[in-house]
């Protein structure tokens, strides 16, 4: 498990960079390298995904990151590869269906771009102790965000271009009764606490009032999802129809489609199978509510409560490539008895990504989060298997596009 434990802040002071955090560092380059050595070399200049870049500019992108928030604007070291501090600097995020157009001649040779990211990790790590420790939170928590999306575009590599790792998991195959969990009306507590680390879109931390509603105690399963693609609904991307079976693509094999894991699926295909129940994706705020309230009023950091997260509480923080059971790990249960809402797999909400009360963007990084202020995207919450542990604090937020169909995403019902 990576480790996290963040020592950042929100406010203007600004501490030099600890040894604990440097090994941090460490620990999430190797986590990135060792998922570009699953690759063969001749995925490295393919879009897997048509909207995304070529797997070959995320190789440079880590490290041009690095170098520029933590060397070129924040400690002001003249550059040694300007144009590839350019070339790597922003990814993109367009419509689904609109992907680019260059070609692989158009990008640098990969010993060119290692070249480059050993270069800048020599000077990063000469550096470090000087650099503001908030700018090295960032930089760490990005490249452990790609180690989740770069999964994403991996996952769409055709398999003799990957190194595999280890077989699928084992699933039941009785397929598991639904259930619903009534929620009392209570308070939730969103966002991040001042002077703790987070994203400018967690800040500031405010309560919102939760009228009662009832929630499913699991995640939707491919099993129920099944039910309603026999009834005329999308299939998800990640399931594959071989003469009238349904296989699921996993990371490195197709497989029977497994009843009991959650679907993944995206926005619209969730909401469209909600209405089909006659019932609703949770808000945000419900989700807040099932996964860290109690009977007594308090709040714990996590569904299970106080403890630090570990193996035993939910498929988390790069413990397997594919989605569990939904009802495996129930030492990761809430207090009032859901299941997995951290891990295996993120949950869509039904609430549209927005600022929070007093959100201020990053000075160093101002388009993070308000260029998604669009109306166009919406709150994901909880975790995938391939989530690092530092996202699993409570005020996290991640968001993608209704339409995106290649997100780890899951999904339940509520009813109000």
């Amino acid at each position: 498990m990576l480790a996290c434990k963040w020592l950042g802040d929100h406010v203007s002071t600004t501490p030099l960079v600890s040894r604990t955090l440097h090994a941090q560092l460490d620990s999430a380059r190797a986590c990135t390298d060792q998922l570009f050595e699953l690759l063969g070399p001749e995925a490295l200049y393919s879009r897997p995904i048509p909207e995304r870049h070529r797997l070959i500019f995320y190789l440079g992108h880590l490290e041009a990151f690095d170098w520029n928030q933590i060397c070129r604007q924040a400690l002001e070291v003249r550059s040694f590869h300007p144009e590839f501090d350019k070339l790597f600097e922003f990814g993109i995020d367009p419509p689904v269906g609109k992907a680019a157009e260059d070609q692989p001649s158009d990008w640098p040779a990969a010993n060119q771009v290692r070249a480059y990211g050993q270069r800048v990790r020599e000077r990063i790590d000469g550096l470090l102790e000087d650099a503001p420790e908030q700018i090295v939170h960032v930089a760490l928590e990005h490249r452990l965000m790609h180690a989740e999306t770069l999964a994403y575009l991996f996952h769409n590599v055709p398999y003799d271009q990957k190194r595999s790792r280890g077989a699928h998991p084992t699933y039941a195959t009785r397929h598991l009764e639904p259930r619903s969990i009534e929620i009392p009306a209570g308070v939730a507590t969103l966002g991040q606490k001042e002077g703790e680390f987070g994203w400018d879109n967690e800040f500031d931390e405010h309560q919102v009032h939760v009228p009662p509603f009832a929630i499913g105690k699991y995640k939707i399963t491919n099993g129920q999802y099944l039910e309603f693609v026999k009834a005329g609904g999308e299939p998800p991307q990640f399931w594959v129809d071989r003469h009238g079976d349904w296989f699921l693509r996993g990371m490195f094999a197709e497989f029977p489609l497994p009843v009991n894991a959650p679907v993944y699926v995206t926005h619209e295909q969730a909401s469209a199978f909600a209405r089909w129940r006659a019932k609703a994706l949770a808000t945000e705020a419900q989700f807040h509510r099932a996964a860290f309230a109690t009977n007594t009023g308090l709040e714990h950091p996590y569904p299970w409560g106080d403890a630090m997260p570990d193996a035993s509480r939910g498929n988390f923080d790069f413990q397997h490539w594919d989605p569990l059971d939904v009802d495996a790990h129930p030492g990761g249960d809430s207090a009032f008895g859901v299941s997995q809402l951290i891990g295996n797999g993120w949950e869509w909400t039904s609430t549209r990504f927005g600022p929070f009360p007093g959100f201020q963007p990053f000075s160093f990084y101002p388009g993070y989060s308000q260029n998604f202020f669009d109306e166009q995207h919406y709150v994901l919450k909880g975790a995938s298997p391939r989530t690092a542990a530092c996202f699993l604090r409570r005020s996290f937020r991640n968001w993608f596009r209704p339409n995106y169909p290649h997100t780890y995403a899951s999904f339940r019902l509520v009813e109000n």
